[in-house]
């Protein structure tokens, strides 16, 4: 199942921030993530998981997914389904604390 993915206000503003050249690696690793997002969820390097103690606007679940792994302050993305079907809307952007 192919997803459209929307950004959030926040993710836009942090994903814009990615493309300084200090930040192309992390940049690669985001656009890489995301395009397996939008094709396949349950891809591995993804490792996709339900992240507790927070929801959606709406009360949806929100769900993390890695853009790296193995690094220091590693990225990860959060994310929901929606609003549409076939959306994922990404919340944010962040390194892993």
């Amino acid at each position: 199942m192919k997803f459209e993915i929307i950004f959030s206000p926040e993710a836009q503003r942090q994903y814009l921030a990615l493309h300084s050249a200090s930040k192309k690696p992390v940049l690669k690793a985001v656009d890489k993530a995301l395009d397996d997002m939008g094709t396949n969820l349950r891809h591995t390097s993804l490792k996709t998981h339900e992240f507790f103690g927070m929801k959606g606007p709406e009360g949806e679940n929100i769900f993390e997914s890695y853009a790296q792994n193995k690094t220091p302050g590693a990225y990860r993305i959060f994310w929901y389904y929606g609003p549409g079907k076939n959306t994922l809307t990404v919340l944010a952007i962040t390194p892993h604390p």
